[in-house]
């Protein structure tokens, strides 16, 4: 038999103070089997980011041709392709194709090694890349509960997030 993903509930009151986007967000999101908590809070991380517009989380990990968030057109074409961790060059590359816009959120603590091997490549695809602290993005797993109720607050690259057992504020840096 299968394993199940775990689903959490989320209610978050975003304010983006770098575009002026203000909105309350009601998100079910579903951790894959073997996804860490860290690789999910990115995900959601990066879907805030990349808000507004009319984003969609996919199948994701069970589905590898997939990105992990999606934006599509009226026409239903593909116009930002998000992906969370180090995919391949391939993948990449295939995404570049398929999206006008591909978007990477990497996080963990290999992060900076596989950006070193990748970065001429990537650079060239003209892709967004942009990492999140390691220890903050654990710290942030850490106090993950089934549902919860959250605020963020997102100015000059970094997210302040509060209303969990403490307050925990996450940088992010642009690579490309």
């Amino acid at each position: 038999m299968a394993l199940k993903p775990t689903i959490y509930k989320l209610s978050i009151a975003l304010s983006n103070l770098d575009v002026n986007y203000y909105d309350q967000l009601d998100l079910t999101v579903a951790q894959h089997p073997s996804e860490t908590l860290e690789r999910m809070w990115v995900r959601v991380l990066a879907y805030c980011l990349n808000l507004p517009s009319d984003l969609a989380f996919t199948a994701g990990l069970s589905t590898p041709n997939e990105p992990d968030i999606a934006e599509f057109d009226l026409q239903g074409n593909m116009t930002h392709w998000i992906d969370v961790g180090e995919p391949s060059f391939e993948r990449i590359k295939k995404s570049c194709r398929l999206a006008k816009t591909t978007s990477l959120y990497t996080f963990n603590r290999k992060s900076d090694t596989w950006w070193h091997q990748v970065s001429t490549s990537f650079n060239e695809l003209g892709v967004n890349v942009n990492q999140f602290d390691w220890p903050k993005t654990q710290e942030l797993a850490s106090l993950t509960e089934r549902t919860m109720t959250v605020s963020m607050t997102l100015t000059e690259n970094t997210f302040y997030i509060s209303g969990l057992a403490q307050d925990v504020d996450i940088a992010f840096i642009k690579l490309c």
